[in-house]
């Protein structure tokens, strides 16, 4: 933990072994584009350390997950997603993490038709 892995799908994408579609890309963090979007607007943030979930997560991750956080609005504006957006962690198995590796999902842009959300 907190170590490149040598398996890890997200670290093999930070350390540019796997291609992917860059958003955003600085010494801490990687945004890229989702292999299988669900909304017009749909990319990941990861942290470029390996941390496999929340569940790992600490203060001493305060800095990094905040600029996580803190470049999110910006990249889903200059994306298209000028009208709301929603981040979403998947934690643990019963989270449905599929990847074990800290990302979050940012999902925005444009409603499609008949896309059956409801507003509240």
């Amino acid at each position: 933990m907190g170590n490149a892995n040598d398996q890890c799908l997200f670290c093999r994408i930070g350390r540019g072994e796997i291609p992917c579609r860059k958003v955003y890309e600085d010494d801490e963090i990687l945004a890229f584009h989702d292999i299988n979007p669900s909304a017009p607007v749909h990319f990941l943030v990861i942290p470029k350390r390996h941390l496999e979930n929340l569940y790992d997560a600490d203060l001493a991750h305060a800095g990094m997950l905040g600029r996580m956080m803190g470049r999110i609005g910006e990249l889903a504006r200059s994306l298209g997603a000028t009208d709301g957006f929603r981040v979403v962690v998947n934690n643990g198995r019963v989270g449905r993490q599929e990847v074990y590796h800290l990302h979050m999902h940012v999902i925005g842009g444009p409603e499609p038709l008949g896309s059956g959300i409801k507003r509240t």
